[in-house]
């Protein structure tokens, strides 16, 4: 049986994209992270629990102070990095990209990537 937990829409400020103005000014990040694992905990200790806030510090990190050209491999390597620090089932990753230079008017980009061990 797996459980998940999700952190919904974190918001970061990076310095991705294939265009020299993307990586200049940078932009805002939206990030959802799930994470499938085992929540029945023999006690109520948060050090037993998986750690939220040390998993929303790891990804703050990628997105903040690492550059990538395109958002899939921003998501590949959050999931890859989710799962190399924790005891997880699986990780799903949503990237959102509001302002895509796409010559048009859209919501946003998104790109889901979902890995296991």
């Amino acid at each position: 049986m797996s459980d998940r937990l999700t952190l919904k829409n974190m918001v970061f400020y990076g310095y991705h994209g294939a265009y020299a103005a993307e990586k200049e000014m940078g932009q805002r990040f939206e990030v959802d992270l799930e994470v499938y694992t085992d929540l029945r905990y023999g006690s109520d200790d948060p050090e037993l629990a998986f750690s939220y806030v040390d998993a929303y510090t790891l990804i703050k990190d990628i997105v903040e102070e690492r550059e990538f050209l395109l958002p899939e491999v921003l998501a590949e390597t959050i999931a890859e990095e989710i799962l190399h620090a924790y005891d997880v089932e699986k990780v799903v990753v949503r990237i959102r990209k509001p302002f895509v230079p796409v010559g048009g008017i859209m919501d946003y980009l998104e790109v889901e990537i979902t890995r296991t061990p």
